[in-house]
């Protein structure tokens, strides 16, 4: 103990290791004053290590000095969750599910329940998981956050209703078309959320209203086109990411707690098993690409192709650095295929469409506004 209290007195800099040995000892005697420093220094020494093990036994022990911080202490609850949130992760890192699971029903006791929510998708328990949704969503204020709101209408579309996620689309479009004219969120969102709300309807067998959506994004791409972004918007990606990625899980497997799936709608709380055994396919999903491309089997490989786009995405399409340079090969590969089905327009509107919002992601206004224009001319001809 005395070690330990010179150790933090001294003058000189002390690792985060050196912190969470002299906490332990010093919380045995001054639990009040030092189990809350413990909780944070087993956090960051557990953030900083690169081994899973590691990570879980820290990230428990916090949990476990946590547990033991007085009722009345200050962010008590606070720290706990954050233990806690670690806890799950560690475990779901080592695909430990059944036991992450029960970390999640804790927080989600505790009023967190985005992570268990996200889960719940995983299996594709979509009502259960649109269920807790809605009680977070209902909990904030009256501004709704588009992941909220699009987490929510993906697991309500998820469950099969449709009408209901089309309506929680709507309520988030409705506002963020108020904060466009206040130029308070990007024209490029708009336009994005648009776009997923004219497939929604489509999905739900809306037509007209499908066709009026669409024109209404035909109108802003065309803004877009003439005059760009009236203001700046640097960090727009995810919002491309996430809508991109919900398009694609209709070509994906059914999720089930046998063979669970990301949570499509959400940018964040994808279980690190899960996140990586779908990019893992990735190999697989080419070899199937490159044998396609030798039989000519053309219809499956703009399928494929557009599920290896999707993969790459998710992987890095958070990164601004030659984002364009990077990323257009893939959408105008699939372009360039569906032009060669002449009697599959669907899988051609499908790959203009998934390219004019990238360029929109890329900025790249005019070419979007162009891609979108076909297939907008495409749909009508129907």
């Amino acid at each position: 103990m005395l070690r330990a209290r010179v150790l933090l007195l001294g003058s000189g800099r002390l690792s985060t290791l050196e912190k969470v040995h002299a906490y332990r000892v010093l919380a045995e005697v001054s639990p009040k004053a030092y189990l809350p420093k413990l909780v944070d220094a087993l956090l960051s020494l557990s953030y900083e290590s690169r081994v899973r093990e590691a990570r879980l036994a820290l990230a428990a022990e916090a949990v476990g000095a946590g547990r033991r911080m007085e009722a009345d202490a200050p962010k008590r609850a606070e720290r706990l969750c954050g233990a806690l949130d670690a806890y799950q992760r560690a475990l779901f890192a080592l695909g430990r599910r059944a036991e992450g699971r029960a970390v999640c029903e804790e927080l989600a006791e505790a009023g967190q329940r985005g992570r268990l929510a996200s889960l719940l998708a995983e299996e594709g328990r979509f009502l259960e998981a649109a269920q807790l949704n809605e009680k977070t969503v209902r909990d904030r204020k009256p501004e709704h956050s588009f992941w909220n709101m699009v987490e929510w209408a993906a697991n309500l579309e998820g469950a099969g209703l449709h009408d209901a996620a089309s309506a929680v689309f709507r309520e988030l479009l409705d506002e963020t078309r108020r904060k466009a004219v206040g130029q308070n969120t990007s024209l490029a969102i708009l336009t994005w959320e648009l776009i997923h709300l004219s497939r929604m309807f489509e999905t739900a067998g809306r037509g007209p209203d499908s066709a009026a959506t669409r024109r209404e994004a035909l109108t802003v791409l065309e803004e877009l086109a003439t005059t760009g972004e009236p203001k700046s918007w640097s960090c727009v990606l995810a919002w491309w990411v996430t809508l991109f990625t919900l398009s694609g899980r209709a070509d994906e497997p059914a999720a089930s707690a046998e063979s669970p799936m990301p949570p499509f709608g959400t940018d964040l709380g994808w279980s690190s098993d899960v996140r990586d055994a779908f990019l893992g396919t990735l190999p697989e999903l080419e070899g199937e690409a490159a044998e396609l491309r030798k039989t000519g089997r053309i219809p499956e490989l703009v399928d494929v192709q557009r599920r290896i786009t999707l993969r790459v995405a998710i992987r890095e399409g958070n990164r601004h650095h030659r984002f364009e340079e990077r990323f257009g090969p893939y959408f105008d590969e699939g372009v360039t295929l569906a032009r060669r089905l002449p009697d599959d327009p669907a899988r051609l509107t499908r790959a203009l469409t998934d390219r004019s919002m990238f360029l929109v992601a890329a900025a790249n206004f005019g070419p979007a506004h162009a891609d979108f224009s076909e297939v907008v001319a495409l749909l009508d001809a129907r």
